[in-house]
This record gives C-alpha cells, sequence and structure tokens, in this order.
C-alpha cells in the first residue's frame, strides 16, 4: 500500500512539473494592432514573430479606439499597439524590453516608446540611436524610464 502512494505521489508530480515545463516553452501569444499601410509596424511585428513571440496582426483603421480601451496616456503613444500577456506594447518598444516585462512582471499597465525614434525596433538600423521605453504605472502616477536604449560602446 505504501509503495502506490509512494508511486501515485511520485506520478502526480512529474505531471506538474512537465505541465509546468509545457507552459514554458509555449510562445507568449501577442496581438498587435496596426494601421493597414504602415511599413515600421509590420516590421516591428515581424522582429517580434522572429524572437519566438505568436504574432496576430490586425488591420485597424481606429488605432484611438484600441489606445482609449487600452488606457495608453496620449503623450506615450506610437504607431502601433501590441497585447502581449496582460501588457500592452505602444509603439517601437525593442526586444530586449519586452524580455524584461515578461520575465520580472512588474505592477505595470504597459511600456511605451512615444513617436517613431530612428533606430528604434521597426524604424531601421541606427546604431547611434537614442530614446527611452516608459512603463505606464498600474494604479496612479505618471510614466517612468524603464529601460534607456543608448549607444553600445565598442
Amino acid at each position: 500500500m505504501h509503495r502506490r502512494r509512494s508511486f501515485i505521489a511520485m506520478a502526480g508530480s512529474a505531471l506538474v512539473f512537465l505541465s509546468g515545463k509545457a507552459r514554458a516553452a509555449a510562445p507568449a501569444e501577442m496581438t498587435v494592432y496596426k494601421d493597414p499601410n504602415c511599413g515600421c509596424c509590420h516590421e516591428w511585428a515581424k522582429a517580434m514573430a522572429e524572437a519566438g513571440y505568436s504574432v496576430d496582426l490586425h488591420n485597424t483603421d481606429d488605432l484611438a479606439a484600441v489606445k482609449a480601451r487600452l488606457r495608453v496616456p496620449s503623450e506615450m503613444e506610437g504607431c502601433h499597439t501590441a497585447v502581449v500577456e496582460e501588457y500592452y506594447l505602444e509603439g517601437h518598444v525593442p526586444l530586449e524590453a519586452v524580455q524584461r516585462l515578461l520575465r520580472e512582471r512588474p505592477p505595470v499597465r504597459g511600456l511605451a516608446v512615444p513617436g517613431m525614434p530612428s533606430g528604434s525596433l521597426g524604424m531601421g538600423v541606427d546604431p547611434a540611436a537614442v530614446y527611452d521605453v516608459y512603463a505606464i504605472p498600474s494604479e496612479t502616477g505618471a510614466p517612468y524610464v524603464f529601460m534607456e536604449v543608448r549607444p553600445r560602446k565598442a
């Protein structure tokens, strides 16, 4: 009887372990809302897909409605909006910031790169690119710098 209980406990533990592994291996699903005529948004989404995210593109002529529904502050708006897990990504958020967000899971609604900075992901290659990635708090409070993008030193 004792062996049978031990076997059942070990089998149960193995199933929990394996199901956790399978969940971790599944790519995060990302929905990207973009203007149908925007090429840089397509490039950003393509980079996310190449990084392993499961990307679902939604072309829309009413990005303002998407941004309003997600409560993106107007001063933080970029040219496209993505949703991954419980967060939004506004504009040309770099891959490193997305990975850090999903790893650390801070209490924020999302990340934003306002405007369309030259050299940001999807906006061409510019080794001298300088811009900030902002976090938008879940509760009250002003957006704050989540990550600084600066030229890499040789």
